[in-house]
């Protein structure tokens, strides 16, 4: 062999160590990736699992024959743990917020001028406008959505705000937020455990030791424990 040959070999040589180096490098990085999405998958259902007991425990709080231990519905928030895991929980009853189908068209308008937005007189009329067009009643608060002019920031900021499972002309101002309180000019009245209803929203946000979180936005419809069924069935659910 001569030496442009042998220059040649070695020149293939260092080419297809190159080429080996960089598929190593690229195997070592889908496996790095791979790794932390299966530690994502595992976190993200831990803390979902967590949160899930919050909920559950927040039911049983709310059901509990003890008028001491029974929870007082009205967005307080009660810290649990749950293995690992800090919960932060809290209960509203539906009752406290503006029911959408039945409220005043000029209340919903209030509640929109409360919370920042320039809208709301626009809105109140094309819900007031909704509800006279021989529909059905609004069975989602995502049906907000459909409104002229609704944005997403402010339909956020309404949801925690408005039901449509009341069935009330006007808030119970025990359960109402603060927020709503204000924009209604309702009295500050004290919630007790047994006046909250049967349908009720529970928030719960469980974050593990190294801070992942999951959080559960439900509104679930209280039911009797009869033949060791559910005491509770699920209406609207949001992770």
């Amino acid at each position: 062999m001569n030496r442009r040959q042998r220059g040649m070999a070695l020149l293939l040589v260092l080419w297809a160590m190159a080429l080996l180096a960089m598929l190593l490098g690229t195997l070592v990085v889908q496996v790095r990736q791979q790794a932390r999405l299966g530690l994502w998958q595992t976190q993200h259902t831990r803390a979902s699992l967590a949160a899930e007991a919050g909920l559950n425990l927040a039911v049983r709080a709310l059901v509990d024959t003890d008028p001491q231990q029974r929870w007082v519905a009205d967005g307080r928030v009660q810290t649990l743990r749950f293995d690992d895991a800090v919960l932060q929980v809290s209960v509203r009853s539906e009752r406290g917020k503006l029911d959408l189908n039945a409220g005043a068209a000029g209340d919903f308008a209030r509640l929109v001028a409360a919370l920042g937005a320039g809208q709301g007189s626009a809105l109140a009329a094309a819900l007031d406008q909704r509800r006279s067009d021989n529909q059905p009643p609004l069975r989602a608060l995502e049906e907000l959505r459909d409104l002229p002019g609704m944005s997403t920031a402010l339909y956020q900021a309404l949801v925690p705000e408005v039901t449509v499972w009341s069935g009330q002309e006007s808030p119970d101002p025990a359960f109402a937020t603060p927020t709503l309180q204000r924009a209604l000019g309702l009295p500050r009245v004290a919630a007790l455990a047994g006046d909250a209803g049967q349908v009720l929203s529970i928030r719960s946000q469980a974050q593990l030791p190294d801070g992942f979180t999951a959080v559960i936005d439900s509104t679930v419809l209280l039911s009797p424990m009869e033949n060791g069924a559910r005491p509770f069935r699920v209406v609207r659910y949001n992770e």
